[in-house]
């Protein structure tokens, strides 16, 4: 019987050890609940709660504030001031900053919103202090739970709100006092508070707890098994399993970067062990996992923050992104494939039989058919995470080997909410770089400078805006770069002719860029540090690998290869073509192999046709791909030729 559910036991008994870790077990396991009972009550009509003003519904003005005390709180515990036990002072610095954060909170939730004093007389004192508390521990939670940068671009947006007014024109703004920054910032709805952390704190909560109790359940572990079973017995099995296992789980897991640590320190030694060298190995995981955020139905934290920008049903989002999201792994495959061939590895021996990973593990199918129909038909995402949450457990009581128990699910609970503390922090931090792109104006400025910049033409916006997404994305993750990309560019490409969501969608494929391209790949350098690779050189493979991000949001722009609501299958599917032939003309370019190695000059020939597919003309892209074609032809003619001899 294969052994679904990981150990937690070990896990657990560590949250006992100290006070700090039991402290930190309650509040998680306490805030898990909160975030499922708030849209669970929304069903109950009013009155039918009792004690409504603590347990009804929250409105959104009580909710974020509430929801951001709590992940700070357990963020001063988790991400301590000093690793060092013995440093009780700074441990005492924490827990002040927990009671001031807590004093500050109750200051914004008890705040007359309605009133008109601070409009026309400005903050009293103690919400100004309240407002300076509540901006200094989230920008300091972000230096310790995300890193330095992520604080460093905060705190440099309001600077800029405070003194802009000191800078050249083309960037200059007016200069606002701090108590306005602090009343805009923290005491309307378009700050700290704003969209940002609200999709935070609702859809992306739920689907952290859904990642976490597929982990709990060992419905994750079902799908990597069942990803080596189908594809383990093929040459290059291991690695073409990581590609297959980390689209499945790479949204479950939230992150590139943990997604390569999860299912890499599996796959990656297997790829070693095989043959694949180590820059290789740890490339080829960085590539794939990557790519887990742009899979469908779950997908990374940034779709959801675009359905709420764009206006636009996830369901829809959903449908738009498949084919991108498949034309992108088969583009990783096609490289994995190729550096096989190359290397003539094999298969692995003997791997387990797909139907007895299926049979052992088919009712883990259940809650990700669930959550997808529920997505599908445009399901509000919390009530679709919090319906998941229930289905993975309620599908691990199907089989006996697979059940979990009350501490199974307090664990869950616990590691959902410590999972969602960087998130929402950095959405948190989003909400900050958002509300003074609006209050000071300096979006429209923006605009006009890449418009201006790109002289305009949209290919050269576009590569702007990669550019833009490669420098924000070495210190931000994707979903902070995206939600600031979205903000500044986003009208910039629309003015040159992008539909609304297509612009979205490109912005959202090049924030996960900076993942795999040097000189700073963090989820290739955390495969390097599992597979013993140098990382720049895994970087520079995860980069060759992951070519797709950068191609297909091109496609995107100048191809419908996006399904939206205007087009229909007979529109996609020739684009889809299209862009299947660029990737493969790249991947014979960059390998200088396919079936057998090429020739000089069908190399050249592979990197002509990518020019002409490359150039928005019917005549020219059909050249472009017949002349792909033809070097796939004498490719394979002169491998049949080598095995006759």
């Amino acid at each position: 019987m294969i052994a679904w559910r990981l150990t937690v036991s070990d896990q657990n008994n560590e949250h006992w050890l100290s006070p700090t870790g039991r402290l930190v077990f309650i509040l998680a396991l306490l805030l898990s609940v909160f975030q499922l009972w708030q849209p669970i009550v929304g069903f109950f009509p009013p009155g039918a709660v009792p004690f409504e003003a603590v347990f009804g519904l929250l409105p959104a003005t009580y909710f974020r504030p509430v929801h951001l005390c709590w992940i700070l709180m357990i963020g001063f515990l988790i991400y301590p001031l000093s690793k060092q036990a013995h440093h009780r002072g700074w441990r005492t610095l924490d827990m002040l900053a927990i009671a001031g954060l807590m004093w500050a909170s109750y200051r914004v939730v008890q705040f007359d919103y309605q009133g008109l004093n601070h409009l026309l007389y400005g903050l009293s004192w103690p919400d100004y202090i309240a407002g300076l508390l509540l901006l200094g521990t989230t920008l300091e939670m972000a230096r310790r739970a995300v890193g330095a940068v992520m604080m460093v671009v905060g705190l440099t947006f309001i600077l800029y709100a405070a003194f802009g007014n000191y800078l050249p024109d083309v960037l200059a703004t007016r200069g606002f006092t701090f108590e306005r920054i602090v009343r805009f910032q923290v005491f309307t709805g378009a700050g700290l508070f704003g969209a940002p952390l609200g999709i935070a704190a609702g859809a992306v909560f739920s689907f952290v707890l859904f990642g976490a109790f597929l982990q709990v359940t060992g419905a994750g572990q079902f799908l990597i098994n069942l990803s080596f079973a189908a594809a383990g017995r093929y040459r290059g099995g291991p690695a073409k399993a990581s590609v297959i296992a980390s689209a499945a789980m790479g949204s479950i897991s939230g992150s590139a970067i943990a997604n390569t640590v999860t299912t890499g320190s599996l796959t990656i030694p297997m790829m070693k062990q095989l043959g694949y060298k180590s820059e290789e190995a740890a490339g080829i995981e960085a590539a794939a996992s990557t790519g887990g955020q742009i899979m469908p139905p779950i997908m990374g934290a940034g779709a959801f923050v675009m359905a709420e920008f764009t206006k636009t049903p996830y369901g829809d989002i959903v449908w738009m992104s498949l084919l991108p999201a498949l034309l992108y792994f088969t583009s990783v495959l096609l490289y994995v494939h190729i550096m096989a061939a190359k290397g003539g590895f094999t298969g692995m021996k003997n791997p387990a039989g797909a139907w007895r990973v299926l049979r052992d593990g088919l009712h883990f199918l259940l809650p990700l058919a669930l959550i997808t129909v529920l997505l599908l038909n445009n399901y509000s995402p919390v009530l679709v995470g919090v319906s998941g949450c229930a289905a993975v457990v309620l599908a691990s009581l199907l089989r006996r080997h697979t059940r979990v128990g009350l501490a199974e699910i307090a664990d869950a609970l616990h590691n959902g909410a410590r999972m969602a503390v960087p998130i929402s922090v950095a959405c948190a931090v989003a909400g900050i770089v958002v509300g003074t792109i609006g209050q000071t104006g300096i979006g429209l400025q923006f605009t006009e400078s890449v418009v201006g910049m790109s002289n305009g033409q949209l290919w050269l916006a576009l590569i702007l805006v990669a550019l833009a997404a490669l420098v924000l994305g070495m210190g931000l993750p994707a979903t902070a770069a995206y939600i600031v990309l979205a903000v500044m560019t986003a009208p910039a490409l629309q003015e040159l002719g992008l539909a609304l969501i297509t612009a979205h969608m490109i912005i959202f494929w090049l924030s996960q860029t900076s993942n795999v391209t040097p000189p700073i790949a963090l989820a290739a350098f955390a495969g390097a540090g599992i597979a013993g690779a140098a990382p720049t050189r895994a970087a520079v493979e995860a980069f060759k690998l992951a070519s797709g991000l950068f191609v297909i949001p091109l496609m995107m722009a100048f191809s419908p290869l996006l399904l939206t609501p205007e087009r229909d299958w007979l529109d996609v599917l020739p684009a889809a073509g299209l862009t299947l032939s660029m990737v493969l003309g790249i991947a014979m370019a960059v390998e200088g192999y396919l079936f057998v190695q090429l020739r000089w000059y069908l190399v050249v020939l592979s990197a002509l046709s990518v020019v002409l597919m490359l150039w928005p003309s019917m005549v020219s892209r059909s050249v472009g791909v017949a002349l792909c074609l033809s070097v796939v032809a004498a490719n394979y003619l002169s491998s049949r030729k080598a095995a006759v001899q």
